[in-house]
């Protein structure tokens, strides 16, 4: 509800104070082709003099306006409110839905675990009574067993006993005086021999013995070929390490290691000592000859000592060992197919000096240094075979 009407269009501003109080929620102000259109519902019903109000001193309009915005504020401040209820209330609804659902979803697995505990535990029951029902019948069955092993025993003791039946009375005492000696019991004593069981094994012990293995697994769990193959690498690096190196005697332990003497030898290039550096390549390589960045560095150093031809074939030799190509040797492949077209270059072989730095580009593409010292290349064979 209010008085004032204001509508902003910068830099445009149109104010009237209306005449009586309007329902400023329905009515409207609508902006289009350079026209406004208002359309005001009266707070109450009741003829107007004029739409504005007339003869308003400054101050009246002052305060027309200040309540104006107050009213608006407030307005604002209880749509704001109304919409932050709103919110809460919906938040809240969907808390509850949701925690509807996760409790029925819970309730319809708790029902399904419990059919299934249900389930099996009728299978166990009933699993159990078989096995009574068999333990049953297997008792069953010993006592006839026995019973059958007990008649012809029975049977041996009656034909025993019906064969010394006493015929007259002359024979019985001579049969009485006769057991009462040592052997009046041994017909009992064959019967209690024959019931008896066997005794039991004595102990002994087994000796077993295993195969002797290099390797802490089982023979069966093992991988003869690829362990043979290691042991014989094994063995040929033993061999050479302990061949007719004599100088190893007088190098302290830790320069006999391939990755110490490498690490000397990077910091010698560095120094600019490269005739050092290539000692310290010469004796790693020496220890072991499979690792491609001692040839790959060494090439670098015979760059610098001119040492071409060298340098050519420790590249070589690095690209070899290097293979097969993947991601994780991509930098140092990078660098021997550089260091090697750069040896060709200077030997002017610049053919195969391309060759190389073109090998270099498809590892890397985005390489700029690498692309311009290409195309000078380029550029070299095409002045060659031009002036000839």
């Amino acid at each position: 509800m209010t008085t004032a009407g204001v509508v902003s269009i910068p830099p445009f501003l149109f104010e009237a104070v209306l005449y009586a109080p309007i329902d400023d929620t329905n009515s409207t102000a609508k902006i289009g082709n350079g026209d406004i259109f208002f359309t005001l519902y009266k707070k109450e019903p009741a003829m107007w003099d004029s739409l504005t109000l007339a003869n308003a001193d400054k101050e009246k309009l002052q305060h027309l306006r200040e309540n104006a915005v107050l009213k608006a504020q407030e307005k604002a401040k209880e749509e704001t409110e109304a919409k932050k209820i709103t919110k809460q209330e919906n938040k809240k609804y969907a808390l509850e839905a949701t925690m509807k659902l996760e409790e029925a979803e819970r309730k319809r697995i708790e029902d399904l675990k419990e059919k299934e505990r249900q389930k099996v535990t009728k299978e166990l029951e009933l699993w159990k009574n078989q096995q009574k029902d068999g333990d049953k019948y297997k008792s069953i069955q010993a006592k006839e067993e026995l019973h059958q092993e007990k008649e012809p025993l029975k049977e041996r003791k009656n034909e025993k006993m019906s064969k010394t039946q006493i015929p007259n009375e002359g024979s019985s005492k001579t049969r009485l005086r006769s057991t009462r000696g040592r052997g009046s019991c041994s017909i009992f004593s064959q019967d209690l021999k024959e019931e008896q069981l066997p005794a039991p094994r004595a102990a002994a012990t087994i000796k077993v013995t295993f195969t002797p293995r290099v390797f802490p697994t089982a023979l069966r769990e093992s991988r003869v070929a690829e362990e043979e193959e290691w042991l014989h690498k094994q063995a040929e690096a033993r061999r050479i390490i302990n061949s007719d190196l004599s100088e190893l005697e007088d190098l302290k332990e830790e320069e006999k290691n391939p990755d110490w003497l490498k690490d000397k030898g990077n910091k010698m290039f560095a120094m600019g000592d490269y005739l050092g550096a290539v000692n310290a390549y010469n004796l790693a390589v020496r220890l072991n000859n499979k690792l491609p960045l001692l040839y790959l560095n060494r090439a670098a150093c015979h760059l610098k000592l001119r040492n071409l031809h060298k340098a050519i074939e420790d590249s070589s030799k690095a690209l070899e060992l290097l293979t097969p190509p993947v991601p994780d040797n991509e930098n140092a492949r990078l660098k021997a197919h550089v260091r090697r077209g750069t040896a060709f270059c200077q030997l002017e072989l610049y053919s195969e000096g391309l060759q190389d730095y073109e090998a270099a580009l498809k590892i890397d593409p985005k390489n700029k240094v690498i692309e311009e010292d290409a195309e000078k290349i380029r550029q070299l064979i095409q002045g060659t075979m031009q002036s000839s």
